[in-house]
């Protein structure tokens, strides 16, 4: 059986991002469990998540390029631009469970406006333009 290299490519980083999130499950109960004293420990919790599911994004993302009106160019831009957020993700949000600053929304504190700053520069904003670029590929029958 063979395999398109682009989807096989994809589909290991969504593994390997499985992965890290499961090693990142283990930050996340030592958090949760009070074990480390951590500000908002649910941060870790959200890190762990954020990297499952990113890794199914990527996993959908990965199946459906056969189906995407796009050349083999485009496809390899959507794919390559999903994994900033898909990652971006996990990390920005890991690094704010270490400094307990959520990030959500700019407050004039220095650490939780760059969680904040870093959220919107690498995951909000490509997430969107990926998301958008993904469907937009099904409007046109498969090229």
């Amino acid at each position: 059986m063979t395999f398109d290299p682009l989807q096989r490519k994809v589909v290991g980083r969504a593994a390997l991002l499985m992965a890290i999130g499961m090693f990142t499950g283990i930050w996340s109960g030592i958090a949760l469990a009070g074990k480390v004293k951590v500000d908002v420990p649910h941060l870790a919790l959200a890190a762990h998540l954020n990297a499952l599911f990113g890794c199914f994004w990527l996993v959908a993302i990965a199946w459906t390029l056969p189906m995407l009106s796009y050349d083999a160019k485009a496809k390899e831009r959507l794919a390559n631009g999903a994994l900033l957020p898909t990652y971006g993700n996990w990390l920005v949000t890991l690094v704010a469970s270490f400094v307990g600053e959520r990030g959500i929304e700019f407050q004039g504190r220095l650490g939780n406006d760059v969680i904040a700053a870093l959220l919107l520069a690498v995951v909000v904003l490509p997430a969107l333009v990926v998301s958008a670029a993904w469907a937009n590929g099904f409007r046109r029958p498969a090229a």
